[in-house]
């Protein structure tokens, strides 16, 4: 039986781990990147939530919602997906005290993430809605159900599914975008990595940790997203069942 290549990819994180470990550096970097992750884990988090409710809200509004809700869904979406996310997280971190609004770095850096994947994702939730047949929405007409009830019972539990994978990719790139935020004085792993490296000059040490750590969340996302595909199929299945 061939191997899958989440087992690959788990073997050689696995192996990059046990190489990582024999450096004689190890227990002097790795306390300090720990921290540094666990920022970065709480960014991450933080704009994954922020991404799938932006995501929801900017799609629905530009599908359904009237006219101005429409007009400010396809801006918000085309301003954060045609401009570069360095350049929003520099526009919120530098310009909004400008203007009169402080933010903390971390509230910026969840803000100009979340926000970023949130236009890319709500093409997503627009593409899953789409791809529901005409049958299904003929199917809620007959049983006298407004559209917000055919969403919510037929239509986005069924989209739903088909969204998952493609927001599992948007986690891990969200996840990998979070070294951006090291420009703005966030202690996550990126900036402490290069903190270590300017003071110790042990490179290549330094930033296998920390290839292997982002590494390690990747998988955790990926194998998250696959268990939550999988629980989202058995559920729309026994829905069809019933």
């Amino acid at each position: 039986m061939p191997l899958r290549p989440l087992t690959v990819c788990a073997i050689l994180a696995f192996a990059g781990g046990l190489v990582v470990a024999s450096f004689a550096g190890f227990r002097e970097f790795l306390p300090g990147l720990l921290e540094g992750a666990l920022v970065t884990i709480e960014i991450t988090l933080g704009g994954c939530i922020l991404a799938v409710i932006a995501a929801f809200l900017a799609a629905m509004a530009k599908m359904y919602g009237p006219w101005p809700l429409r007009w400010l869904a396809v801006i918000y979406i085309e301003i954060f997906r045609g401009t570069s996310a360095l350049v929003q997280l520099f526009w919120l971190f530098f310009v909004l005290p400008v203007l009169g609004i402080t933010l903390e770095p971390l509230t910026v850096a969840i803000l100009a993430l979340g926000l970023n994947v949130g236009a890319y994702g709500a093409e997503v939730v627009r593409g899953a809605v789409a791809s529901i047949s005409r049958s299904q929405w003929e199917a809620t007409v007959a049983l006298n159900m407004s559209r917000a009830q055919a969403l919510r019972r037929i239509i986005l539990p069924q989209a739903v599914v088909a969204m998952i994978p493609p927001w599992g990719n948007l986690f891990i790139e969200l996840l990998k975008a979070t070294a951006l935020v090291s420009l703005i004085t966030i202690s996550d792993l990126a900036f402490r990595a290069q903190q270590m490296n300017a003071t110790t000059y042990r490179t290549v040490e330094i930033f296998t940790i920390v290839l292997v750590i982002y590494l390690a969340i990747a998988m955790l996302i990926t194998l998250a997203m696959q268990r939550v595909e999988r629980a989202a199929a058995r559920g729309l299945a026994r829905g069809r069942l019933q």
